[in-house]
């Protein structure tokens, strides 16, 4: 009888831990959701170990003609007239045709401050380009997910930190996504005239 009691007993503090094990989680969880959802930008740094490329290193992510560059990180020192990224990690709201993609959290960023707008930042599927645009132009493409690495100071897509900054024929430099891990070359045969 004795040994029942002491079950008895201890169901209550089980329950006890559980359940506050599980509020711990929640909260934990809310935790990193508000720091998920506090707008940053973008700034280029190497990757461990690598030196930095002087022609893009600490160039911040600027938004323009729907497609993503790098750009300094004053307005004013800009060339081309551009929005600064102020991003930050939501779900993405799939579309009903896209729900079984499952595609965890996309990066949403001001695309304009006079009238304030957000869209979605995103690679192209075809070009690797990385675009931004609504939830309508992004959709078809790779909205996610996005995420952090190194402490929350590397942002990755696709658990993934390859992207490749591309000089264009006006000087700017445009930002890819090297989802195959090949620096574009892959992207360079397909567009090479037959």
């Amino acid at each position: 009888m004795v040994i029942g009691l002491l079950a008895i007993t201890a169901i209550p503090t089980v329950t006890g831990v559980a359940m506050g094990v599980s509020e711990q989680r929640k909260a934990n969880e809310r935790k990193n959701d508000e720091r998920r959802m506090a707008k940053f930008n973008i700034d280029v740094a190497p990757p461990p170990n690598e030196e930095p490329d002087d022609e893009v290193h600490g160039l911040r992510v600027v938004l323009r003609d729907f497609k993503v560059y790098l750009d300094d990180p004053v307005p004013s020192k800009r060339k081309i007239p551009s929005h600064t990224a102020a991003a930050f990690y939501i779900e993405y709201p799939e579309p009903e045709h896209t729900k079984h993609l499952k595609r965890g959290l996309g990066l949403a960023t001001t695309i304009s401050d006079n009238p304030p707008m957000l869209g979605w930042i995103y690679a192209d599927s075809y070009t690797h380009e990385m675009k931004y645009g609504n939830r309508s132009s992004s959709c078809d493409h790779v909205v996610g997910p996005w995420d952090w690495e190194d402490e929350e100071t590397t942002v990755t897509l696709e658990e993934n930190r390859q992207f490749v900054a591309v000089q264009e024929d006006d000087g700017s430099w445009a930002l890819y996504y090297d989802r195959d891990g090949d620096d574009l070359e892959a992207l360079a045969i397909k567009a090479e005239p037959d």
